[in-house]
């Protein structure tokens, strides 16, 4: 039975090797350069073994690309395709330390497209899912470029111009040196008062000014641990510091805004220059226009530092990212401004005018200073102190 098999398949095999053959009539197809001879075997379908669907013949026989997919034409092949060069460079996109636009920059620039890049979040405050939001380049180019200039043209200029005036003007001095009478300027309150927002005012501005210069000019000269021992007080001091401040403002609209009020004798002390040129004083109540000028100024514009400030402060109670920007534009911005006026104030509180300082330290002028400067108001009090003093005693005397 074993010899009849075997020769039964010796038979067998010639006739099956002459029906796979290949025909004569059917050309030969040679494989393109660089492409196997052998087709890679159909991959495997079913559960688990990805989503071809079964019996797909592969597309490709190129090693290293998967089989089964549409072939991707390379950039190098069909030119067309190409991506062209972005050789205009744009302006919303930063530079690096070599004057060139950051790839990843500008990639993802053409990602976002003008939108923002948001994640998943599971918990209910929705502004944590922001992760890149455009508008925050212009915040950063306010930030690093346009507060830097605006407060220092502000800052440095204003203390130029005082500068050359006291070269230029000297000390405004009381005509003729006092007289020894003194007239009561402002009570305890008020002075507790200034000094409450005065002192609050100068921290807070030193402290916000080292956010924006001090990492160039105060980090170099004290080195690293010191500046960020520096920086973390005044962080904390200028959080806290906005308290009182706001509520020297408050008290400082009750006390003086009767005095503020604007009239016809402003006019006419801007007219004369305030005094300050010449040896003629203008005529003015208890505060002049200069004075009034820099009431409104703190007030109105401390104001609005307070309230900018507290919206900073308290991040994301109300607002969003885009308006917490806003704030703090507004808030930088009126700062600095703030800070060139109030130097101007200081200047002419202390070194630029004689007697001027009395009025804040103990509370009493010069009744020779009151004339030049506030006339109206101390003919008022002259007035009034002769009415309630005995008779015999020098009017307007300690």
């Amino acid at each position: 039975m074993i010899r009849q098999l075997l020769l039964a398949a010796l038979v067998a095999a010639p006739v099956f090797a002459q029906s796979v053959a290949p025909s004569p009539a059917m050309p030969r197809v040679e494989p393109a350069g660089g492409t196997p001879e052998v087709q890679a075997p159909v991959p495997e379908v079913g559960d688990g073994r990805g989503p071809q669907p079964a019996g797909q013949v592969p597309n490709t026989t190129e090693p290293g690309r998967p089989t089964g997919t549409p072939g991707v034409p390379s950039q190098a092949s069909n030119p067309a395709v190409q991506r062209p060069a972005n050789t205009t460079p744009n302006p919303g996109i930063p530079l690096t330390s070599r004057g060139q636009q950051s790839a990843e920059e500008m990639e993802m620039f053409r990602a976002l497209n003008g939108g923002r890049i948001e994640g998943r979040i599971s918990i209910p405050d929705r502004q944590a899912a922001s992760l890149i939001q455009p508008d925050g380049q212009d915040w950063r180019q306010f930030h690093n470029v346009t507060l830097a200039w605006v407060g220092g043209i502000a800052v440095l200029g204003m203390l130029g111009i005082l500068t050359v005036f006291y070269l230029t003007r000297g000390r405004i001095r009381i005509e003729g040196g006092p007289s020894g009478q003194t007239l009561t300027r402002f009570n305890a309150f008020e002075r507790a008062n200034h000094w409450m927002v005065s002192s609050s005012f100068i921290i807070l501005g030193l402290s916000g000014l080292n956010l924006t210069f001090g990492r160039h000019l105060l980090l170099p000269l004290v080195g690293p641990e010191a500046f960020t021992a520096l920086s973390g007080w005044g962080k904390i001091s200028h959080n806290f510091l906005a308290f009182p401040f706001t509520l020297g403002l408050v008290a400082m609209l009750l006390l003086w805004v009767r005095d503020n009020i604007p009239d016809r004798l402003d006019i006419n002390w801007l007219k004369m220059g305030g005094g300050f040129t010449g040896h003629g004083h203008p005529p003015a109540k208890r505060f002049n226009a200069g004075q009034k000028m820099v009431f409104w100024m703190t007030v109105v514009g401390g104001g609005l530092v307070a309230f900018s400030g507290y919206i900073l402060i308290f991040p994301f109670f109300g607002t969003n990212i885009g308006q917490m920007q806003w704030a703090h534009m507004v808030h930088s911005l009126l700062s600095v401004l703030m800070i060139a006026g109030i130097l101007a104030h200081i200047y002419i509180g202390s070194i630029g005018m004689e007697g001027a300082v009395d009025a804040m330290t103990s509370g009493q002028v010069d009744v020779k200073w009151a004339r030049e400067h506030h006339s109206i108001w101390a003919e008022e009090e002259l007035a009034r102190e002769r009415a309630a003093i005995p008779a015999g005693r020098v009017a307007g005397a300690d």
